[in-house]
Order: structure tokens, then C-alpha cells, then sequence
């Protein structure tokens, strides 16, 4: 029974880690209500970072209560193919070595990353098995799985039956590092300095110009139209003519489009239907002609003439050159612009128009919509519904090819010979309208949200009906983090309502951000960045989840630094000397590993603390299930801190240490004490798994009837057998009085080894509580006390009065003229340090310079002087 001296949690976390999956501990059950929750899957690239760690613990937390709730609880685990980021790394790889995928071909590149994936894929998987999420890993899942990869191709061709998907022309967010379409969520909009550019358009058969602003004047070249609002009484003249192209000398019409706003600049805007999704659908309303001056490669066409082969930003500097030595550059304003850029590699995309393949989103995102109206699926914090509905209402038909080759291959054959294009679940022989054998698979993957998108049912087996399909699915929560809430939730909703026919989840917790302690966002760029597998080293994998927790209230983002994850560890570190010194106390007694057989109601004993002890357990328990069942995981967590630290290890630890003896056996005490301790564990251990995992095994050593983890065992529960108002009552009294003893002997500066003698004045229960414990209050506030009924008479020297009670401490002449002396000169200084800080508060120079946090630190150092000063002018008077 004994424990090492010093709390290592590395030495047993690893153990504990693989042995919960070698014996199958989180396997789902065969009975019980059902709770199930996929995971957001991790790019198979990935490794644990701490948004992760965050997700997964929160995750954890409500998996192990249910599990422990006797519920057949799934937690679904699975990693994503993740298709540019995976083919970003194999490319890279295949650099090193002076290969591109296009040497290696299409067929022995898939084969690669394939290998790579088997050899590195599973980083994420050993990581989370590491820090113990509880998942089944049986059912883990992949989205390029034999099964999964059917229910896509299932879906596709569905919804291509149904009219859903189309392929057509149109203009996409184009990447041209990764030389693939993006969807509008793949792209970020930093605003970035730029410029704005005034060129001068010249009107055909006039002296007049027409002056146009840019932030693209690569684009010029490819200008098919400018327009004027038919509104704008300026250019009423201008109706049916047209202007010059500068550099391209090529005529081009003015015409008349609401895309010209009257209000803004001149009022003119230059019309380039092939690189700007507004103005291509001004080309189509007008039937302009789409010239691509910029090719996916971000090079400058044959159709930019003269800088035809120069990359586009070249071609910038060269065109603004050019047009300035022309006459035509009216004048260049500084601009910030929302310059898109790549996700993943951060280039500036182009617009292009591409032959794509598209999701038409309106007709699927009404029932998705109406899911949510109607409470069939709760946001939780509910402020995030607003945004769904936003997005929802204004949703764009969704570009779902990519044009990569690691992914699922769009299930579509073009024909050769008429063009036709088949659509087919399996590969075809021949071509349906023509019965040619000339077919083509299209080239193209899909994005990788789309098969994301089936994950709640894919991977239950669907389009089978499977019994895993029927038990498990609807899920019951999804927890994730609104970065993915229209990328993957709102696209799950949409996907599971089409092919499931019912939501794909009840409820939708969104967790916050992981900031560092000046409340920044965690990123390379910063150095901010903290490695969870490092503190997790460092201080615990539980010290680390007790951390995350205790910050992670619902809407709000979590502030974690090192000081909190010391702190958490020094938390564990209390359980742990409080075991040790339990399971000492048990041999010494004489007592072996016991536990009980049936739930704690009741002490064994009806000693104060124990009856009070239970009490309070209770009311953890009560609390504890109430906080997780609402996702309030910071309550959770302060909970089980609160009731473990200063009521289980500060309180009754340290009365139960009057009242073990050796040789006892196992007595009353003893069965409270244990029954406690093990109830308190179950109670902890959904926060902190590893730590009570490790305690509770040895506490249940020798138990027979016992489940095989503390994992599989029963959460406490709220009895009403076990609220004894009384005993908390009595307590709450007993704490007072030590409390009191305590603080005064500290504003005093007495030596606490000394034992003193004191006085307690009560016309209440005090009195008989004082008389009671007087061991406990001789042991815990070294204080001999002399108790009287009624009110005090009025007293000098060391006092300290309550509403309950009057407590006085017998001190010599010579130490109150010493306690005196010294807190006269501790007023003298504190007047000082006072006055010197409302000087440095009150000069305004010193202010408008002063950083911030400096200025911060000195009222805080102020408020601080003037809580000491009126507890020491206290002391004083007292005196």
C-alpha cells in the first residue's frame, strides 16, 4: 500500500494509458442507455496541439461521467485523410529527393502517401492514447476506409440523381501553390496594406476620360467592360459608348450596371468578368466576353500580350510603370484591403473561372435551418445559433472539387467519344448514351468536408443498415470549436438530414479559445505556442487537464500559464500525501484494502467529521452532475478542487488524525474514512483519471465484486440520507472557531508551535461545539480554551469577535508591548508605501507615460497596503 514519497505522475500515467485500452475498458457496452459522440476527426498530418488537448479533456470529461452514469457510451475515434494537407507533406518529402508527384504518376503517388500514412499517420493516435482519451479505439475510423470511401460515393451519386450536384463554369477561390479550387471557408480575408490605383480610361471619339480605382491592376488587361450606374445623372452622355483599354489598345463598352455605385469614388468600375466573382455575373447579365489574363500558376497569359509569362506581381509593378509613362495613372492612395489567402499555405489566391463541381446548398440548407428553429438540435452557448442562421440564410452553393490526387476520386466518367458525362456508384464498363468504352475518370477529388461531412453515420456503417447505424445514431452531443461550425457542423446537419432523415446530434457544445496568460492566441508566429506533450511531461497529464478545466466556462476563451498548471500539479500533489498518509495510518491499524460494497448514505460512524464529511460529499456529487450534465466545466472542476483540497485533505484528514489508533482493525472510522476517500476518487476521476486510477486500485485491491476499473465504476449520486444539516452546521462552527484562533494568532505574529491559552464567549451552539472538540481545536489551533455561555464582557488584548462567538487569546504584558511596537512600525511603513503610490497614481504626466501593466501593478500594490493597513490598525485597537 505504500506510495513513493514524491507524486511522479510519468511513472504510472504511461501504465495506465495502455492499460485501459489492453483491457478494453472504454469498449462500449451491450446494455444500458445509449450516449454517443464522434470525434471532430484530426488531420492524419496532425500531432496533439493544445486546442486538442482542450477539446479531447472537455470530451473525456463527459464520456467517463456517462460511461461511469452505466450508460453504453461511444466515443467514436477516427482521423481525417485531410487531402492538401497530406499531399502538401508527401510533395515536400518527394522534393528532398528531386521528385514531384507528376514524375512518380498518379497511381504510384497515391501509393506513397499511403505508405507515408501507415509509417507517420498515427502520431495523433499514440498522443491522445497518451493523455487517456477514453475512446473505443475498436471502431476507429479513417475517412479514405473502404467503407467510408462507399458512403461517399453513395452520397455523390444521390445527390447528383437528385439534381443536387452539377458540374458548370464558375468563379473559384483558385490557390496556386496547391493549384487547386478553395471554398469560400478555405480562404482567409486578413486585411493587409495595399494600394488603390486610379487608372484613366479614355472614351472613344472624346477628350474625355473615365478614371476607374483598383486594388488589382494586373487585372486591366483582361477588362471587358466598364460600368456606370444608369442613375448617375454625371455620365448620362456617356450611355451606349465606349473607352480605350489602356496598354491594350482594344475597345471595350461602357455599360449600365447597379455594379457601379453612384456614391462611391467616381462612380465607374471596371468590368473583368474572368478574375472577380462580382464582375462575372455582371459579364453574364451583359454578355461579356471572359478573358483570362492569369493562369493557375499565377503567370501572366498570352492574352496579357506584352506581359504574357511574368508572375502577376511583376506584371504589377510593370503595368502601374507603363500606365504612369502613358499619361494614365491619375494617382495611387494608400489602402488596407481583405487580400484572400490560401488556409493552408497562405499564398493570395486568384479568382478564376474553372470548370468545377458543385453542391446546390438553398434546397439542403432549409431543413437544416428548420432543425435548429424547431429545438431539434441546441446550440450550447446558445449565441452561436445566430451565427449558424446567418450563415445558413446566406448560404452559396458549395465547390466541392479539388484538384488533387490524394482524396475520393469523384465518381465520374466522361466519355470519350459524345462527351457524356456518367455518374455511377461503381466504375462503368461502357458509356450509358452511347455504349462507347472510351471512358475517362474525372480527375478531380473532393473536398475533404464532404466525406467529414457523412462522418456521424459513415462511420456506424451507413449506407448499410447496420445495428451499430440503428443503436448509436442520432449521436447525443458533438463537442468542437466554432473554427469548423459551418466547415463541418453546419455540412453534418445538411448531410445527416438528407441521407439519415434526423439530425446527426442533440446538442452542439462550442468551446473557446486556448489564449496564453496575457490572453493572446496561441500561434507560431507569437512563440507563444505551449506543446501539451511537454507540460503533460512537466507537471501531469492531470495537472494539465485540471488546468484547462478550471477555465473553460461556456462562451468564454481559456487563459492557461504555467503558474495554473503549477498550481494543478501542487493540487495532485495534495491528493496524493493525503493518500499516502491514509494508506500509512492503514497499516498501522491493522487495515486492509476495503471498500464498500453498496453507495455511501450514510457514515459508519457519528463522529462530527464524519457525518459532516458525507455531507459534503453529497453535496459534491450533487453539484459535480449537475455542472458536466451543462457542459460547465469550470464548475466541475472547482468542485472536485474545492471539496478534495480544503474539505476532505484540510478538514477531515486532519480530524481523523485524532482518532486513529494502532492495531484498531478495521472499525467505524476506519469503514467512513475509506468508503469517503474511494467515493471521492469516483467523484474526481472524470477531471483527473490517471491520479484516481492509480489510488482507487490499490484502495480496491482486495475486492472481488468490484468492476475492473474505477473507470467502469458508479459516479456518485446525491442521497438525501446522506445531508445531515446538522453536522454542517456544527462544523461550519467548529471551522470558525480554528479559523479564528488561527488568524488572530497570525495578525499577531505568534509562533504557532506555541501552545496558548484562550477564551470562547457564546450564547449559542459554540458553547457545547467548543467543549465538544476541544482535542480537535488543542490539535488544529494549538489553543487550550476555557468556554463560558452567554455574551463576553468587555475585553482588551488579542480578540476576536463573530456573530457566533467571542474568542480571546491569553498573552503576556510583555508580548502585547512587543505585538505593539511592531505593528506601530508596520502602520509607519505601510503610511508610506501608501502615500508614495496615490503620489505615482495621481501625477497625470507619469500616467500618459507609464505602460499600462505598470500603472496596473501599483493599484493593485495600493489596494493591497490599504487591506494590510486596516487589519493592522485593527490588531492595534484590539490591543
Amino acid at each position: 500500500m505504500q506510495l513513493d514519497k514524491i507524486y511522479e505522475p510519468q511513472r504510472f500515467e504511461p501504465h495506465w494509458a495502455q492499460w485501459w485500452i489492453d483491457n478494453g475498458i472504454f469498449n462500449v457496452a451491450d446494455s444500458g442507455p445509449v450516449f454517443t459522440l464522434v470525434i471532430p476527426p484530426p488531420n492524419v498530418t496532425g500531432s496533439l496541439h493544445m486546442g486538442h488537448m482542450l477539446e479531447h479533456t472537455e470530451i473525456d470529461v463527459t464520456i467517463r461521467w456517462h460511461r461511469m452514469l452505466g450508460d453504453a457510451t461511444l466515443w467514436l475515434p477516427g482521423t481525417d485523410h485531410a487531402g492538401i494537407a497530406t499531399q502538401m507533406v508527401v510533395e515536400r518529402e518527394l522534393a528532398r529527393q528531386n521528385l514531384n508527384r507528376r514524375d512518380l504518376g498518379r497511381e504510384e503517388f497515391e501509393r506513397r502517401v499511403w505508405q507515408w500514412k501507415e509509417e507517420s499517420g498515427g502520431t495523433i493516435k499514440r498522443q491522445m492514447i497518451r493523455v487517456g482519451a477514453s475512446c473505443d479505439w475498436t471502431r476507429e475510423r479513417f475517412t479514405l476506409d473502404p467503407g467510408l470511401s462507399r458512403a461517399v460515393r453513395e452520397v455523390f451519386v444521390r445527390l447528383y440523381e437528385k439534381d443536387l450536384i452539377y458540374r458548370g463554369d464558375y468563379m473559384v477561390n483558385w490557390c496556386p501553390r496547391c493549384d487547386t479550387a478553395l471554398s469560400d471557408l478555405e480562404v482567409d480575408r486578413d486585411e493587409t496594406a495595399g494600394n488603390l490605383w486610379h487608372i484613366r480610361y479614355p472614351v472613344v471619339g472624346t477628350n474625355e476620360f473615365l478614371t476607374v480605382a483598383t486594388t488589382r491592376p494586373e487585372t486591366m488587361l483582361g477588362d471587358t467592360a466598364v460600368a456606370i450606374n444608369a442613375k448617375d445623372e454625371r455620365y448620362k452622355h456617356l450611355h451606349g459608348k465606349n473607352v480605350m483599354l489602356p496598354l491594350m489598345n482594344r475597345e471595350i463598352p461602357i455599360i449600365l450596371d447597379d455594379l457601379a455605385d453612384p456614391q462611391f469614388g467616381t462612380g465607374v468600375v471596371k468590368v473583368t468578368p474572368a478574375h472577380d466573382p462580382n464582375d462575372f455575373e455582371a459579364g453574364k447579365r451583359h454578355n461579356l466576353a471572359k478573358i483570362q489574363v492569369i493562369d493557375n500558376h499565377a503567370k501572366m497569359t498570352a492574352a496579357a500580350g506584352a506581359y504574357a509569362g511574368l508572375d502577376r506581381f511583376e506584371a504589377r509593378k510593370k503595368i502601374v510603370t507603363d500606365l504612369d509613362a502613358a499619361g494614365l495613372l491619375a494617382k495611387i492612395d494608400p489602402y488596407n484591403l481583405a487580400a484572400g489567402k490560401c488556409q493552408r499555405c497562405k499564398t493570395v489566391v486568384e479568382p478564376l473561372i474553372s470548370t468545377q463541381w458543385f453542391v446546390k446548398m438553398k434546397p439542403l440548407a432549409e431543413p437544416a435551418i428548420a432543425a435548429v428553429e424547431s429545438g431539434r438540435i441546441q446550440f450550447i452557448p446558445e449565441t452561436w445559433t445566430k451565427t449558424y442562421y446567418e450563415w445558413m440564410y446566406n448560404i452559396r452553393d458549395w465547390c466541392i472539387s479539388r484538384q488533387l490526387w490524394w482524396g475520393h476520386r469523384i465518381p465520374a466518367w466522361h466519355c470519350g467519344d459524345c462527351r457524356e458525362i456518367n455518374v455511377a456508384r461503381e466504375t462503368p464498363t461502357h458509356c450509358k448514351r452511347c455504349r462507347s468504352t472510351n471512358l475517362k475518370q474525372d480527375p478531380d477529388v473532393l473536398d475533404t468536408w464532404f466525406s467529414s461531412g457523412l462522418w456521424p453515420f459513415s462511420t456506424l456503417g451507413w449506407p448499410d443498415k447496420t445495428r451499430d447505424l440503428e443503436r448509436f445514431y442520432p449521436t447525443s452531443l458533438l463537442i468542437t470549436g466554432f473554427d469548423i461550425l459551418f466547415f463541418w457542423v453546419a455540412r453534418m446537419i445538411v448531410m445527416g438530414l438528407e441521407c439519415m432523415g434526423d439530425v446527426p446530434f442533440r446538442q452542439v457544445y462550442i468551446h473557446g479559445l486556448v489564449r496564453d496568460a496575457e490572453k493572446q492566441k496561441m500561434s507560431k508566429t507569437r512563440g507563444n505556442v505551449i506543446d501539451p506533450l511537454e507540460v503533460t511531461e512537466k507537471y501531469g497529464t492531470d495537472a494539465v487537464r485540471m488546468s484547462l478545466l478550471q477555465g473553460a466556462a461556456p462562451g468564454t476563451d481559456i487563459v492557461l500559464t504555467e503558474e495554473r498548471m503549477q498550481t494543478a500539479r501542487a493540487f495532485a500533489n495534495k491528493i496524493w500525501n493525503a493518500a499516502r498518509f491514509v494508506f500509512m495510518k492503514m497499516e498501522q491499524s491493522g487495515v486492509e484494502p476495503w471498500i464498500p460494497s453498496e453507495p455511501l448514505t450514510k457514515p459508519y460512524s457519528q463522529t462530527l467529521e464524519d457525518r459532516w464529511i458525507v455531507s459534503r460529499l453529497h453535496r459534491a456529487a450533487d453539484q459535480m452532475n449537475r455542472a458536466i450534465a451543462a457542459y460547465r466545466y469550470h464548475e466541475a472542476a472547482q468542485t472536485a478542487w474545492g471539496f478534495f483540497w480544503h474539505e476532505f485533505c484540510d478538514w477531515y484528514v486532519e480530524l481523523k488524525k485524532l482518532r486513529f489508533t494502532d492495531g484498531s482493525g478495521l472499525n467505524d472510522d476506519w469503514k467512513t474514512t475509506l468508503a469517503v476517500f474511494e467515493a471521492s476518487l469516483r467523484l474526481l476521476h472524470p477531471v483527473m483519471p490517471f491520479l484516481t486510477e492509480e489510488l482507487w486500485q490499490r484502495l480496491a485491491a482486495n475486492s472481488t465484486a468490484r468492476p475492473k476499473s474505477i473507470a467502469q465504476a458508479g459516479y456518485p449520486q446525491l442521497s438525501a440520507q446522506g445531508i445531515d444539516e446538522l453536522a454542517e452546521r456544527d462544523m461550519t462552527i467548529l471551522q470558525d472557531i480554528i479559523t479564528a484562533a488561527r488568524n488572530l494568532r497570525a495578525e499577531l505574529k505568534l509562533d504557532p508551535k506555541e501552545q496558548l491559552a484562550g477564551v470562547l464567549y457564546s450564547p449559542g451552539r459554540a458553547v457545547s461545539i467548543a467543549r465538544e472538540q476541544s482535542e480537535a481545536i488543542l490539535r488544529l489551533a494549538n489553543i487550550q480554551l476555557e468556554v463560558y455561555e452567554g455574551h463576553a464582557p468587555k475585553l482588551g488584548g488579542a480578540m476576536r469577535a463573530t456573530p457566533a462567538f467571542d474568542l480571546g487569546l491569553q498573552v503576556s504584558e510583555s508580548q502585547l508591548a512587543n505585538l505593539k511596537k511592531r505593528l506601530e512600525k508596520e502602520l509607519d511603513q505601510l503610511a508610506k508605501n501608501i502615500a508614495n503610490s496615490r503620489r505615482q497614481l495621481g501625477d497625470e504626466t507619469f500616467l500618459s507615460r507609464a505602460p499600462e501593466h505598470v500603472v496596473a501593478s501599483i493599484r493593485g500594490k495600493l489596494a493591497e497596503y490599504e487591506a494590510q493597513q486596516a487589519k493592522s490598525q485593527e490588531a492595534l485597537a484590539g490591543l
